[in-house]
């Protein structure tokens, strides 16, 4: 069988350069075309980014870029946000700062010593001392030890330092909930060993914790109690019950008290009440809608000058808008996203059962808080007195994130081929 071929059709001579075959209406085709577009240099970029993603070493850069960038902005943000407080309290415009980073350098050296440690030793500790100290401070604040700071007892004096207790619970709880259920992995298909003795546990610190008429910080200890649940695989028709009871449970909770009542009763409408209940939110709101896209500039802030009250805690992410602007909030939700995607990425692939719940229960307690704050913020969640992440002012709650993020980082360095990665580059040294 024999095929034949058209001959080429003569044009004439050549009046340019060759620009590739002609098209049928007379248009000359991109070169190397062949008369279609090339789709794969416009997805190029993907490939790569997959690419990228898929290297063994990813999450360990994204966690620890991540975690590196948000604790300079909040450093930068709270002597921005606290110079006016201080200057007016003490006389001293730096002293709230010098305090966060002097909790920042204790975080990052523990983190540190927590990246090196093994994690079967992370385990160990979270019963004695981790468990035992945890309840023995929230007992403490109903004791002569314990301080009063805006009607909530939920501190502790110890010498010259204050301790919040609640704070360093919720990674306890986290690494302790994860030892638990490592240890009972091939029981987690009944029920029984997925409630006790979790359950109980967090039920009675999340009891502690109201004794101090701190709401806020139990409905977050809950949160982590139900994400727990929720990765072991807890049925979901108890969750939809363990929901709505822990919903009623926080109506009534909140309507004990006159104050919270006006903060739900107002967070949707702040300026309804502006002069009372709904002047923090208000204010929140002017500091953002005035910052625009790009901010009016570190230290421009108009509303830390007295008008928004706990303007470098609390209420810091209104300053950071007013400053740093839209672009500024988007940054610090986007690298709050990347430490959540890069954990998870690496609870999904471990085959160590401790590290996959340890991740999953750290990311739902710092994006959970952060979603919280940020949402009280925005006046789309009542305040409820919970700080941003790595960004708010105070040492309490510090210190325990820098110290999740540094046991996020321990375990990607960890994995096999990270681990593998890393000793080929020091072997390459």
């Amino acid at each position: 069988m024999t095929t034949t071929q058209e001959p080429p059709v003569s044009t004439g001579p050549a009046t340019g350069p060759a620009t590739g075959p002609a098209t049928a209406g007379g248009a000359a085709a991109p070169a190397g075309g062949h008369g279609r577009l090339d789709l794969s240099r416009g997805l190029g970029w993907v490939h790569a980014a997959r690419s990228a993603l898929g290297r063994p070493l990813t999450s360990y850069y994204l966690l620890l870029g991540a975690s590196a960038l948000l604790l300079t902005i909040g450093l930068v943000m709270v002597l921005s946000a606290s110079s006016v407080y201080a200057f007016k309290a003490t006389g001293d415009s730096y002293l709230v700062v010098k305090r966060q980073l002097m909790w920042a350098v204790i975080g990052v050296v523990v983190a540190a010593v927590v990246v090196r440690m093994p994690p079967r030793l992370v385990r160990r500790l979270m019963w004695f001392p981790g468990l035992f100290v945890v309840v023995a401070l929230l007992l403490a604040t109903q004791t002569p030890l314990g301080v009063t700071v805006n009607g909530n007892t939920n501190w502790v004096a110890l010498g010259p330092v204050q301790v919040q207790p609640s704070e360093v619970a919720k990674l306890t709880l986290v690494l302790w909930a994860a030892d638990v259920y490592a240890n009972k992995e091939r029981r987690l298909d009944q029920l029984r060993h997925m409630v006790v003795p979790v359950v109980p546990v967090m039920l009675v610190i999340v009891l502690l914790v109201l004794l101090q008429r701190d709401l806020g910080t139990a409905l977050v200890v809950m949160a982590i109690m139900l994400a727990m649940l929720w990765v072991v695989g807890f049925p979901a028709r108890y969750f939809a019950i363990t929901l709505a009871g822990i919903g009623v449970l926080a109506l009534v909770l909140a309507w004990t008290s006159a104050e919270r009542v006006k903060r739900i009763t107002n967070f949707l409408d702040p300026f309804k009440d502006f002069h009372d209940a709904g002047w923090q939110p208000a204010h929140g709101l002017f500091a953002l809608s005035s910052g625009g896209v790009f901010g009016q500039g570190i230290g421009a802030s108009q509303q830390k000058w007295g008008d928004l009250p706990e303007a470098h805690t609390d209420f810091i992410f209104a300053v950071l808008g007013e400053e740093l602007g839209l672009f500024g909030t988007m940054l610090v939700l986007a690298l709050f996203l990347t430490i959540a995607v890069a954990a998870i990425r690496m609870a999904s692939t471990t085959a160590d059962p401790f590290v996959r719940y340890a991740s999953f229960g750290i990311v739902v307690w710092l994006l959970g808080q952060a979603m919280i704050n940020v949402g009280m913020v925005l006046t789309l969640l009542p305040v409820i007195g919970i700080p941003l992440p790595l960004v708010s002012y105070g040492g309490s709650a510090l210190v325990p994130s820098i110290v999740a993020l540094g046991l996020l980082i321990s375990f990607a360095r960890r994995e096999p081929e990270a681990a593998a990665a890393l000793a080929a580059r020091r072997r390459g040294r």
